[in-house]
């Protein structure tokens, strides 16, 4: 995190690895670095066989990589020098800004993607970005074993950590995330009288949270961001919103702009905090696995992942699930719903299983008319329209949902086959 990062001190610079096989490159990045106190560049690689050997003897904290190189290209050499070195943070650089490129960097273990010709401070900002996402990695390892860092706050009150995050991400947009996070948080809600749930709008440029629950709010997530060390649950709840349903939200900056000024240590303290206090913490994200993202998918209890029967999502879906293999994501930790279904549709879920590799743990049926009529009146359907296959197979999905982050054993599965199929259970 920033303050683990002190410029005055020489054993706390970010030592940097360029690896790029056009000399001007190189000697450009090193002016762009030169004048950071913090930042100091200790080597330079003129190809991915190089950089992968001078990064085993130079340990560096970032590299920076071309990923268009002859022989071992950026991508091949980020997987090899993750693979030896997870510690190791990689900003891949490239010409080009395909969404393809870009998730074959993820894959390969890159933490950030920066398409050139690209700014000084663009550069620098990355470097201390994921040097301390790495840092903060490093930290929760032991954590795993030790008190969490934000216990205190559960035993000043007399709360105790026992909540589940609950992320939910689709890699293609339009599939309906937002959507189901916010019709899945209620339905969560109403399984018992103890339960309280909280909704984190983690899609920052464009969040719609606020626009499905009819919010209008003076307060957002943007508001935290300056206060990240001070932070306690006091300062969380009194930027979060009541909803009338009885979950509360956190909501996304109210301009796109404004959604730079919240980093990934902001969402990683917000989602180890709100466990203190509620049962469920739903996560909605954008399709972009953004430093931001990543956060909330690290932080969740179960990832939640929405994929709809065509082609393209289908794909993306695929894409998605080796990430989170490369990520060492556990298979159980990842539910996969299929959302928009109908028996019209020429794509069968078996197929799609086939294609991802991951069961299908739900499907949820197509409804465009409750659907859009509940976002338009900002009224979830599971509030106007609870009669309706679209509401119903959702609150199984949220029964299946609560009883996966509990790990308990009940068979789910055959109730929303139910579901989805028209023989609702009495």
């Amino acid at each position: 995190m920033a303050e683990t990062i002190q410029p005055t001190t020489e054993l706390n610079k970010i030592r940097i690895l360029v690896v790029d096989d056009i000399p001007e490159t190189r000697e450009n990045l090193r002016k762009l670095l030169f004048f950071e106190s913090d930042i100091e560049v200790v080597g330079a690689a003129t190809s991915g066989e190089e950089g992968i050997a001078i990064a085993v003897e130079l340990k560096p904290d970032v590299v920076l990589m071309d990923i268009n190189m002859p022989g071992i290209d950026g991508i091949t050499a980020t997987e090899a020098i993750n693979q030896q070195m997870p510690s190791v943070q990689v900003i891949m650089m490239s010409v080009q800004g395909e969404t393809d490129y870009l998730r074959r960097s993820m894959q390969a273990g890159a933490r950030e993607f920066l398409i050139k010709p690209f700014s000084s401070d663009d550069l620098i900002s990355s470097v201390r970005r994921v040097h301390e996402l790495g840092l903060t990695r490093k930290q929760a390892q032991p954590a795993m074993l030790a008190p969490s860092p934000y216990g205190l706050v559960a035993q000043e009150s007399g709360r105790r950590q026992q909540g589940k995050v609950i992320t939910v991400f689709s890699p293609k947009g339009g599939t309906g995330c937002s959507t189901l996070a916010v019709n899945l948080a209620i339905a969560l809600q109403r399984l018992s009288e103890d339960t309280s749930v909280a909704v984190v709008d983690g899609c920052l440029q464009f969040g719609d949270v606020a626009v499905l629950l009819n919010l209008h709010a003076n307060h957002s997530i943007v508001d935290l961001a300056p206060h990240l060390d001070e932070m306690d649950y006091e300062l969380l709840d009194s930027v979060m919103t009541a909803h009338h349903s009885g979950i509360k939200v956190l909501l996304a900056p109210p301009r796109p702009e404004m959604a730079d000024q919240v980093l990934p240590d902001v969402v990683e303290k917000v989602l180890a905090m709100l466990p203190t206090v509620y049962t469920y913490i739903v996560v909605d994200t954008s399709s972009i696995v953004s430093d931001v993202t990543l956060a909330a998918l690290d932080a969740a209890d179960r990832i939640v992942v929405l994929a709809v029967p065509n082609i393209p999502a289908i794909k993306d879906a695929k894409l998605f699930f080796e990430l989170a293999e490369a990520l060492e994501y556990p298979p159980a930790k990842t539910i996969l719903v299929l959302n928009k279904t109908d028996p019209l549709n020429s794509i069968r879920p078996e197929d799609i299983q086939a294609s991802i590799k991951h069961p299908i743990s739900a499907q949820i049926p197509l409804d465009e008319h409750t659907a859009s009529l509940a976002a338009n009146q900002g009224v979830p359907y599971l509030m106007s329209t609870r009669s309706t296959k679209l509401a119903q197979a959702t609150a199984v999905l949220a029964q299946y949902v609560a009883s996966a982050v509990e790990d308990r054993e009940e068979a789910n599965e055959e109730t929303l086959v139910k579901v989805v199929a028209g023989r609702l259970p009495a």
